[in-house]
């Protein structure tokens, strides 16, 4: 069977290899770089958890980065219309393009929800930002942020916008809307655009805030020897566990993302080095994250394992202590806010171009469609904050008996329908992909690729399998060998 040719699903495809890169590494790099990984190793001693995490990232994450790309651009369509194109070339069952309606259906779910909270983003940068205007035309430019406030009236905005369901929707409804009008746009004109303007400032303004901790506390030594001095004695399976889903999920692999933005990138392009590139910024922006948030944690007592509200509550009160506050407050907030735009964008990309393609609609009709579906899903989640704040979904469920419904929908796609996603690709790659399509579609040859079709074949499918049922059974890990 004769696959088909890149780029068929929109009409167009990446522009240059760079292009390729920069949406790629703009749909691996979202809130999770920002808040989970340092979060993730605050809470696991630091230097040993993250040099755990980089050698799960090249042993594991980047075979599987190279596995989703190369089904995209072998198979040239949508991600279910690839993985059923590879299939049959390799004379394999249709069955296995449920891989790809797995990854696009976790990918719309998760946009669901991601949108929502880049709505409480979108709070926080016009508050930010009012603050800072409000600094600077008062005649005091080096002000903190939330200049008058108490620490109890900072921490409290977060309870107040949960609160607010109509602020809360209206957000979400922002955030929507600007991912499908550039989702609308097209692969060249939209997806590509926003990359090449989004991800070159969310580089600058990381550096920007980084460079800031570095120069205004006194803490960016200590933050240094806590990243990378690593203690091994406070590594447990718990630790090792979320190191690894941490390193898989944090690649935007299973979503949907990159089997099918891997459908326009060019048949002249090397796929081994670019993945490379992909997964190593990935990771760099990971490591830029704790070096910009931990000293300036430090410098004011903060715990750096407190998650979304370390981001939300803690780091508000630091930046009111600190000088130009108001003006890093902003600048951070923006900064995150663009992470989240460009991982929505290939959320979103990936259901599009399936109802493109299974429907013949115009882009834009499609954009809007699954945009409009995912916003309703959306909605109900923030409501689970104020309306339907008793609402349980799957209460049933041990795992999910206390969660809110934004809460499940994120737990049900990371601990089930991610791993189980990722695990089939590198089934599907490893054992059942036609080894000759496979190897020229990496461009790896001889003791390279052997390697790497070992780590896809046997280490990945044990791997992500733990991860999975670690996620469904977290009590395998008792909370003796935990600590």
């Amino acid at each position: 069977m004769a696959l088909t040719q890149a780029g068929t699903t929109s009409g167009d495809g990446w522009s240059s290899r760079t292009a390729f890169i920069l949406a790629a590494v703009g749909a691996a790099v979202g809130l999770g770089n920002i808040w989970r990984f340092p979060t993730l190793a605050g809470e696991n001693g630091g230097g040993a958890f993250i040099l755990v995490y980089i050698g799960f990232v090249i042993l594991l994450g980047l075979p599987l980065v190279l596995s989703e790309i190369l089904l995209g651009r072998a198979g040239g369509e949508d991600a279910i219309g690839s993985v059923r194109n590879v299939a049959a070339h390799s004379k394999r069952s249709e069955a296995w393009k449920g891989i790809g309606a797995l990854q696009i259906t976790a990918g719309f779910l998760i946009l669901s929800f991601y949108s929502v909270v880049a709505g409480w983003v979108i709070n926080y940068v016009f508050a930010s930002g009012g603050d800072f205007l409000g600094a600077l035309f008062s005649g005091e430019p080096f002000a903190g942020a939330f200049a008058g406030e108490s620490q109890e009236e900072i921490t409290g905005r977060m309870g107040e916008l949960f609160a607010n369901p109509a602020l809360l929707i209206g957000l979400h409804a922002v955030f929507m809307a600007a991912t499908v009008w550039i989702v609308a746009s097209g692969v060249g004109d939209g997806i590509e655009k926003a990359a090449k303007w989004l991800m070159p400032a969310f580089f600058v303004l990381l550096v920007i805030v980084t460079l800031y901790g570095a120069i205004v506390t006194d803490e960016f030594g200590d933050a240094v020897a806590f990243m990378f001095t690593p203690d091994f004695s406070a590594l447990n399976p718990t630790a090792l566990n979320e190191a690894l889903g941490q390193a898989l999920f944090s690649l935007s692999l299973a979503a949907g993302g990159l089997l099918t933005y891997g459908a326009y990138v060019s048949r002249d392009v090397n796929l081994a080095p670019t993945a490379t590139m992909i997964a190593f910024a990935d990771t760099g922006v990971a490591m830029l994250a704790g070096l910009m948030i931990f000293p300036i944690v430090f410098s004011v007592g903060l715990d750096p394992a407190a998650g979304p509200a370390l981001i939300f509550q803690s780091l508000p009160i630091a930046f009111n202590q600190m000088p130009a506050g108001s003006l890093i407050g902003f600048v951070f907030f923006t900064l995150i806010f663009f992470a989240a735009l460009t991982s929505s964008i290939s959320l979103l990309e990936g259901p599009t171009a399936w109802v493109i393609d299974r429907f013949r609609f115009r882009r834009p009709v499609a954009a809007i469609l699954v945009g409009g579906v995912a916003f309703a899903i959306g909605v109900v989640c923030a409501l689970g904050y104020n309306v339907l704040s008793e609402v349980r979904p799957l209460g049933f469920w041990d795992i999910f008996a206390d969660s809110d419904i934004l809460d499940t929908l994120d737990g049900f796609t990371g601990k089930i329908m991610l791993p189980l996603g990722a695990f089939l690709v590198a089934v599907f790659v490893g054992w059942f992909a036609d080894r000759r399509l496979v190897q020229q579609q990496t461009g790896l040859s001889g003791g390279m690729f052997m390697l790497w079709r070992f780590l896809v074949a046997f280490v990945c499918p044990i791997a992500v399998g733990l991860v999975l049922l670690f996620g469904l059974f977290p009590g395998l890990i008792t909370p003796a060998a935990a600590g």
